[in-house]
């Protein structure tokens, strides 16, 4: 495995690597989720490339960059044993460096949901996934669902411009008992990540409405505001039933949907979602 913190010797190591290439860009302090990214690489490419990169441009002043969880010698241990074939570790100086002023604006998929309530996140999402895009050059690149704006903003952003990347969005991974698996998760104490279970049951039980042949976005919206009201304590954030693609809101479910929704679980936000697909 070569670790490389420099884009000349992520490009030198690139230009080594024969066949297809397999990306997962990460924030580092991987969990299963990344992993599981990883062995889907694998399964369909020659070779893995992994980036460990906290992008500050996707952090808004008053958010966690300083205190995002960080553990680079665990992460690089476990994609060793993974068997990837390139990690690249750069510094903010390397990705931004002095004089850096381009950013890239996605558009309306970027506008709601997590656009809205976390201002200029997409933007430096974006930004870093082009440049990280340009200097890895990988056939295809893996995100997961978790994140599924991201997914969608991402999407457009190859499409737009015919960035020669296939985007795979893999499935949520979540622990035993149901919780969407995320770095952020360590902030949560034990009571916490109990009562953020109620999450991952209002999707569920949203789904099983919309199964039984409800189709009225706007009653699956109230359904899932009602479980979550049995925590007082919960701050919610938004509960969305969308396009998936265009993340436009639905007032019916007549093919598919993205039921998405993003709560504050004490000091901690927290995001999850479904597709949902008419039978």
């Amino acid at each position: 495995m070569q670790i490389v913190s420099t884009i000349a010797a992520a490009r030198e190591t690139r230009a080594r690597l024969d066949g297809t290439l397999g990306f997962v860009p990460t924030m580092g302090f991987l969990h299963e989720g990344h992993l599981s990214l990883v062995r889907r690489a694998q399964e369909e490419c020659d070779a893995v490339a992994v980036s460990i990169f906290v992008n500050p441009t996707q952090f808004a002043p008053d958010e966690d960059l300083n205190r995002y969880p960080r553990a680079l010698e665990r992460d690089l241990s476990l994609l060793r044993e993974a068997g990837v074939s390139l990690v690249f570790t750069p510094d903010a100086g390397e990705i931004y460096p002095p004089g850096f002023d381009t950013s890239i604006d996605v558009g309306e998929v970027s506008r709601p949901l997590e656009g809205a309530f976390r201002p200029g996140h997409f933007s430096g999402v974006a930004t870093v996934v082009a440049k990280l895009f340009n200097i890895i050059q990988p056939t295809k690149a893996f995100f997961g669902q978790k994140d599924a704006q991201q997914c969608a903003v991402i999407s457009k952003l190859v499409t737009d411009l015919n960035i020669p990347v296939e985007v795979v969005v893999c499935d949520i991974v979540r622990n035993e008992k149901g919780l969407a698996l995320s770095s952020r998760n360590s902030y949560l104490s034990k009571s916490e990540q109990e009562r953020a279970l109620l999450l991952h049951d209002s999707l569920g039980k949203a789904e099983g409405h919309i199964a039984a042949g409800e189709r009225n976005a706007s009653t699956i919206r109230a359904l899932i505001g009602d479980i979550l009201s049995k925590d007082a304590d919960f701050c919610v954030d938004y509960i969305s039933v969308a396009d998936p693609h265009t993340l436009t809101e639905l007032e019916n479910i007549d093919d598919e949907a993205l039921i998405s929704l993003a709560v504050r679980v004490g000091a901690t936000r927290l995001i999850d979602n479904v597709v949902v697909r008419k039978k």
